[in-house]
């Protein structure tokens, strides 16, 4: 080995550890910016040490990319709203599928007769996951996007038309590598066998409604990863590999504990065609038709000024209308009363996990005060009030009923504290399509209106408490 290959080889070494630190910082809100920082500078590493090594861009090229993918990634970090984060995740999905995809297509391309071998094995796995999660990435997209319907798309036999589809795409994958004999070109079965994956993806997307959308771009986000990982081995680049394998894990760790948040399997999140608007079953000319106990801001203002100890819960209504800012307000005069504040966030609470401690540290809440469900559930019998904004399905009762559509999901407890304050546009259903009884009890109180401008007016009325 030569010196300058050594230097490489230490390069990919640092990178490598630079991105498992990375990816541990990642683990707390109060890292999270540094660990991503990290991750960002051994991806940067990684990619000068692969061009240097392979010779195949001169430095200003290099260069010329950077800033072309720095100006790319800062537009989107400035216009991207909170509440299109998930649309975001999702196109960077497909474009790392579809990355690890052309670099298994172009070695494939270069080398057809490679064989029923480990690397055209390799060339073949990486072609067909990067292909899935390309398209069933930017399927995933346009259903947050509503530039398609969100509602599953479904028709009878579907899992078993989508069974057979997969076996005829590994049988063409095999017979693009020799196994068979068949009299086609190489070239023609293994494009063939790219479109059957494409098609894969797009399949395996469409029934899979809008409620279990961020499972499916966690999913899909350790998809990428393994895609990674497998033109790494394509490629024979280490880094790529090391990366790609703590993508894919923590995509798919990430995607388990959502799931375990929703109480539903990840068989049944991709099978069961279960995030519509609509759940089936349900009388939706029934949803919103019992009386509630209305509020105004000064009634919620004196139940929440006047006690010892309140409990917040954020929803994705609060990040739709961008009221986080009023929120910690609010939170800041309560204290500044002797109010004892906390935040409860339950973990698939928004569109993504981690959605509310993002948006809450924006406006500048202590980490300190946010709690998860697991932390929080036991003290809601002992809190005084229950401020909830735009939050719906994670606080329904109706998960303990055996027969619900959420029958036994993680909720937050928050019947049982002496007063619920729900802040809300009206009675409408959340992603499960189902009523929430939470909104009819007695000790619940309806404080109607946009969030952001119901916010500013309870400032104003915690303001003027004596």
């Amino acid at each position: 080995m030569n010196l300058d290959h050594s230097i490489i080889e230490i390069v990919y070494l640092l990178s490598a550890i630079l991105f498992v630190v990375g990816l541990k910082r990642l683990q707390s809100p109060a890292t999270a910016r540094a660990g991503n920082a990290l991750a960002a500078v051994a991806m940067l590493l990684a990619i000068i040490a692969t061009v240097v090594d392979a010779e195949i861009l001169s430095w200003s090229g290099i260069l010329i990319g950077m800033v072309i993918g720095s100006l790319v990634g800062a537009v989107a970090a400035t216009r991207v709203a909170m509440t299109d984060m998930p649309q975001l995740v999702g196109i960077f999905n497909g474009f790392g599928g579809g990355a690890s995809a052309l670099v298994a297509i172009t070695e494939f391309v270069s080398n057809p007769a490679v064989g029923a071998s480990s690397a055209g094995i390799t060339m073949m796995l990486g072609t067909l996951i990067g292909a899935v999660t390309f398209t069933g990435s930017f399927i995933a997209f346009a259903k947050l996007q509503e530039l398609m319907t969100g509602n599953p798309i479904t028709f009878p036999g579907q899992n078993a038309f989508n069974a057979v589809i997969f076996i005829g795409v590994l049988l063409l994958g095999a017979a693009a590598l020799g196994v068979g004999g068949l009299a086609v070109s190489t070239q023609t079965l293994f494009w063939a066998f790219l479109a059957g994956g494409l098609i894969l993806g797009i399949l395996i997307v469409i029934p899979i409604g809008g409620a279990d959308m961020p499972v499916v771009i966690s999913l899909l986000n350790s998809y990428s990863g393994l895609a990674a990982s497998a033109a790494g081995f394509v490629i024979g680049n280490m880094v790529l590999i090391i990366s790609g394998a703590l993508v894919g894990a923590a995509g798919l760790i990430l995607t388990m504990l959502m799931c375990k948040g929703m109480n539903r399997s990840l068989a049944n999140v991709a099978f069961g065609g279960f995030g519509g608007t609509a759940a089936a079953g349900v009388d939706r000319s029934l949803i919103g038709k019992r009386p509630v106990k209305r509020a105004d801001a000064e009634a919620v203002a004196a139940e929440l000024g006047y006690v010892n100890s309140v409990v917040i819960v954020p929803g994705y209504g609060l990040a739709v209308a961008q009221a986080q800012h009023e929120l910690r307000k609010v939170g800041d005069l309560l204290q500044e009363r002797g109010v004892t504040v906390r935040y409860a966030i339950h973990p698939v609470a928004g569109r993504m996990p981690g959605h509310m401690n993002v948006l809450l540290a924006e406006a500048d809440v202590s980490y300190d005060k946010l709690f998860d469900l697991d932390e929080i559930n036991d003290d809601f019998s002992n809190t005084d009030a229950v401020l909830i904004v735009g939050a719906n399905d994670v606080c329904n009762p109706a998960a303990r009923d055996p027969g619900s559509v959420i029958a036994g999901m993680p909720i937050l407890d928050v019947d049982k504290a002496r007063r619920v304050i729900v802040m809300k546009r009206s009675l409408s259903p959340g992603f499960a399509g189902i009523d929430n009884d939470l909104f009819y009890f007695d000790h619940t109180l309806m404080f109607f209106g946009d969030a952001k401008g119901s916010m500013s007016d309870l400032v104003r009325a915690v303001r003027e408490l004596a």
